[in-house]
């Protein structure tokens, strides 16, 4: 008996089919594995929050003030925090890709924080240790140079609707295509809530802060005020 084999035009027809199946399942699988890393982020925010609350519990009630003005950016903040992350890292050295310092500071979906912020992806809003009248007279340049204020240190009971104020968040877009801070109306990152949820939230559902961006450094009304 003969066995019959496929003519080149059968070949050429299954090639098409799995080419076409393929261009299907990848956009899928793509996804699936974006929220997988979400999930992980959101998992990592957690724990910071838990860490904060921690260290407030530590300082009578106080939120984390270092007295450095610019203690919301990821590898500044991160400090106060170390016995609370169980990471034991000297102050002021970098992010050690060796392992030392904790995962649970990287979004896994953050491509910049490796090599530009010592490899930690969120920040902390600064409006937890600036009082709102400090926050109101702060420019945009004095959260990153300038000359901000002195740091006043600010209660966790302060804080009036935890549920609808930002502790902590990605800095960059990490969950974008974007690569933009909280000084932009573009994309969407993981907000970390005082009450200890976090939301996958696009930057214009935010409300506008005192500089005109949805920027939870600058919450109107500081730790009184809302951002969603």
């Amino acid at each position: 008996m003969r066995r019959r084999a496929f003519t080149l035009t059968e070949l050429l027809i299954v090639i098409a089919i799995t080419a076409i199946l393929a261009g299907m399942l990848l956009p899928v699988f793509a996804r699936a594995r974006e929220k997988g890393r979400q999930a992980t982020c959101a998992s990592n925010l957690r724990q910071i929050g838990h860490a904060i609350a921690q260290y407030s519990s530590d300082y009578d009630d106080r939120l984390p003030n270092t007295g450095e003005p610019y203690l919301w950016m990821g590898r500044r903040f991160r400090w106060p925090l170390a016995p609370y992350l169980a990471w034991r890292g000297a102050a002021g050295s970098t992010w050690d890709r060796a392992g030392s310092a904790p995962s649970v500071l990287a979004c896994p979906s953050d491509t910049v924080a490796p090599a530009l912020w010592d490899g930690t992806s969120y920040g902390y809003a600064a409006c937890s240790y600036y009082s709102p009248g400090q926050l109101a007279g702060m420019s945009l340049v004095d959260f990153y140079a300038g000359n901000p204020p002195t740091p006043t240190s600010q209660s966790l009971s302060s804080v009036a609707q935890p549920a609808r104020k930002v502790l902590c968040a990605d800095w960059i877009d990490a969950h974008e295509t974007c690569t933009v801070g909280w000084w932009s109306f573009r994309g969407r990152r993981n907000y970390l809530f005082f009450d200890g949820h976090v939301k996958l939230l696009a930057a214009a559902q935010l409300r506008i802060g005192s500089l005109g961006y949805p920027d939870p450094n600058t919450t109107v009304g500081g730790l009184g005020g809302v951002d969603y």
